[in-house]
Parts: structure tokens; C-alpha cells; sequence
């Protein structure tokens, strides 16, 4: 179960950072002529993120919100970005750029975000849900939108772009041709960057709570008001799809299976009997009734209300073994804090040795991450550690990711979270 939301902790104040000044130093700087409100770093960086320690003086007039001119240590112009003195985040860099930017960049911005999927992509063509706007994987800190049939789904992480939602909406409505929104702000978060949600009511008055999409020809019910997150993950749409093509006639196990994405592909990919398993007796109800708008029978696609830990377990000991196990589970490191990471590696790896244990000779094990504080590297020797302690080994074909819908800006690799393994088990 992907967190399908961009990950909000790129770097951390303790954390070094590759910053590498390219000029030599001058003399006294004239912050008189700079364009206010304005914000200077002590670093020469390309990150998004600008953290406390990374942030130098700030013009008096910058109030939380404002888009302010950023300039370097070296009193250069180097971007633009949205300040606020209350967040962990002070400082987001939308783009850097010498140019003078204002307000104006931000509707190129969300122009440009959705001439990419609909122009370039072609998504309408394929999905009824996909992102619209990916936060800093297309210019926009601390904001992201999901589209889902007439209905748009807004998290919005940064007080900046929450004050600017508002006029933005109708554009957006009118490119996408949408009619609704539902907007989102986690209450910690709102807090502490001085949101106030209650601004939002009017505007999401008329939304609805569920809405029904197509994903590849599969129909979805999506639930706002009881589903994790947005309700439904676009990330792994295209992962989806080729679960499905691959296990035509297989006994299939779908672990953490949430509201039953991938088990639904694998019904109508021709698998004989699918077994999914999520502890949530929620979104078990919300995956039988989406089986159910599929017309996928009940003696193919069985759903179990269990933790996916313990009947796996229970499963192992009975001698069960399946042709294909997906894991899909929830983020499990959510902290650099040493004790915490290393309890969520412990789970990774603890969850695909059994997942693997249960895989035939020559089946098919597909295992995710969603922990954007978990490289790529780290995540697939964590899986393979665990499954050479069954004295077994992975004939891994393939490394996937988020669909195309989920982009990220070159300084900003860390947000690219969602990693998937293909393999078979030997």
C-alpha cells in the first residue's frame, strides 16, 4: 500500500548536504537593491528544501506566505521561493532562476504540469485518476493533486500554496474540465505552518465523499472520506497492470492488499484463486464491493481481514504455496532516527522472507517500498538478505517505480519514494 504522497523530509537540518560554493568570495554585499520581499541563503544550493540552518537573513517586510526573491551567499539572484518563519521548512525554493520572477510563475507552472499528462502522456486516454501536480517534481513545494474523474483531491503541506489554492482552482477546473475539489491538510502539520482548514469549507462544500473512476478498463470506487490518504494510490497504476499480465492460471497471494488494486488485476488477468489480506476491515469492504463492479466472483478472489504478518506465518506453517505473493506494505521507516530506521528495515526484511518462503519454485515475487528515507539499493538488499536466509535466491528481472504522473526535478532525487521489486524465487 503506497504512501502516495511526496515525501516531505528530502533532508534534514542535521543532515549534510551536498552544498559546493562555485565562486570566490567578494566584498560587502547591497541587499538595498534586492527585489523584497527577499531571503538569503548562507549556501549555494539547488535543493527545494531550505532548512533553519541553511537560511541566512530575511527582509523585515517577508511575511509567512509571501513569495520571496532568494539570493545566494554571494548576493546573487538564484530563484524564487515561499517563506514561512513558523515552519520546520522555512524556505521553498519553487525554481531557480536569475530571472525576476512573480506571481505569474506559478499558473506557467500548473499549466505546464497539466499539458504533461494530458498532452504529452495522454492519460485521459488510459486513467480517470492520475496527479495533476507532484509538489517539487514540478515546481510546486509543498503541494499535490490528484485528479480523480470530475473530482480533484489537494494535500497541501505549505502554508504558501494553501493561500494561494484558492485562485488557482479555477484554472485547474478549467484545463482538466473538473467540477469538484477536496482539499486536505494534516492537522500537525496545519499547525505548525499556521493553517486554518476551516478557509477551505466553502470551496469543498459541494464535493463528493466517493466517486467511481476507470484505471485501464478496471473500475474503482474511490472513498474520500474512509480510504487511506487520497483514497486511492496513482502510483502504482501501471504496476497494476502488469501484475495482472503476468499470472494467468496462478494461485496468487496479495498481501497488505489494501482495497484490492492488484488482486482485481490479477482476477482479470486470469489468475484461479487470488487470496487478499489487509488488516483494515474498512477497505476489505471498499475491495469486495470493487471486485464486485469488476463481476469478479467470490470462489476466485477471497478476502481476509487479518494482519498480513501473522497469516503469512499461519500460512508458512500449514505448507502453503502459491504461484505469485505481492507485497504492498505500508511505510514502514518514517524516521532517520537510528533505533526507529533500523525497526523498519527489521520489518521489510522479516516481511519478504516469509512472503518468499510461500512462493513455488520459480514463482513470482513482487515487493514494495513506499519509504522515501529508504534508497533503492537499501530496500533490495534488505529483500535479498532476507530471502538468502531460506537458502534461496531471487532471479530479479525488473526495478520499477510511480507512473509517469509522479515526476521529479533532478535536485530533488529523494522524493522519487515508491520502489518495486520483480523477481522470481529460485
Amino acid at each position: 500500500m503506497p504512501d502516495d504522497t511526496p515525501q516531505e523530509d528530502f533532508a534534514s537540518e542535521e543532515q549534510d548536504l551536498p552544498f559546493r560554493p562555485v565562486r570566490k568570495e567578494r566584498g560587502p554585499i547591497d541587499r538595498t537593491q534586492w527585489a523584497r520581499p527577499w531571503a538569503q541563503l548562507k549556501f549555494v544550493s539547488f535543493q527545494p528544501a531550505i532548512f533553519p540552518r541553511m537560511l541566512g537573513e530575511v527582509s523585515r517586510d517577508a511575511k509567512p506566505g509571501d513569495l520571496v526573491s532568494v539570493y545566494d551567499k554571494f548576493g546573487e539572484r538564484v530563484g524564487i521561493g515561499l517563506f514561512n518563519p513558523r515552519a520546520k521548512m522555512p524556505l521553498r525554493v519553487v525554481t531557480h532562476t536569475a530571472e525576476p520572477l512573480g506571481e505569474e510563475y506559478f499558473e506557467t507552472a500548473i499549466r505546464r504540469a497539466v499539458a504533461l499528462r494530458r498532452e504529452v502522456f495522454k492519460l485521459d486516454a488510459a486513467t480517470e485518476a492520475y496527479r495533476v501536480i507532484n509538489s517539487d517534481g514540478d515546481g510546486l513545494s509543498g503541494l499535490t493533486i490528484d485528479r480523480y474523474a470530475d473530482t480533484l483531491y489537494c494535500d497541501v503541506y505549505s502554508l504558501g500554496m494553501f493561500q494561494r489554492l484558492p485562485r488557482w482552482l479555477p484554472l485547474l477546473h478549467e484545463l482538466l474540465g473538473t467540477k469538484h475539489v477536496r482539499v486536505h491538510v494534516d492537522h500537525d502539520l496545519g499547525s505548525l505552518e499556521g493553517i486554518k482548514p476551516s478557509q477551505m469549507k466553502e470551496i469543498t462544500a459541494s464535493a463528493p465523499d466517493k466517486v467511481r473512476i476507470r484505471e485501464h478498463g478496471v473500475k474503482y470506487e474511490v472513498d474520500f472520506a474512509e480510504g487511506h490518504k487520497t483514497g486511492f494510490f496513482c502510483d502504482q497504476r501501471d504496476n497494476r497492470r502488469r501484475f495482472g499480465s503476468l499470472v494467468n492460471g496462478a494461485r496468487v497471494l496479495d498481501l497488505c492488499s489494501y482495497t484490492g488494486g492488484f488482486s482485481i488485476n490479477a482476477a482479470l488477468g486470469g489468475a484461479t484463486e487470488i487470496t487478499a489480506v489487509d488488516l483494515d476491515e474498512k477497505v476489505i469492504t471498499q475491495g469486495r464491493r470493487n471486485a464486485n463492479l469488476n463481476q469478479i466472483s467470490p470462489n476466485r478472489l477471497k478476502w481476509v481481514h487479518a494482519d498480513a504478518f501473522a497469516y503469512a506465518r499461519q500460512m508458512q506453517k500449514n505448507g502453503e504455496q502459491f504461484d505469485a505473493v505481492m507485497c504492498d506494505p505500508p511505510k514502514f521507516v518514517m524516521t532517520r532516527e537510528p533505533a526507529g530506521a533500523a525497526e523498519g528495515m527489521r520489518k521489510y526484511a522479516d516481511l519478504n522472507t516469509i512472503a518468499a518462503s510461500l512462493v513455488k519454485p520459480g514463482g513470482l515475487l513482487v515487493t514494495c517500498s513506499c519509504s522515501g528515507l529508504v534508497s533503492l539499493e537499501t530496500f533490495e538488499e534488505c529483500v535479498i538478505k532476507g530471502v538468502h536466509r531460506l537458502n534461496r535466491r531471487l532471479q530479479l528481472f525488473d526495478r520499477t517505480g510511480a507512473g509517469v504522473d509522479h515526476p521529479v526535478y533532478s535536485n530533488c532525487l529523494e522524493s522519487r519514494y515508491l520502489k518495486v521489486l520483480w523477481a522470481r524465487v529460485i
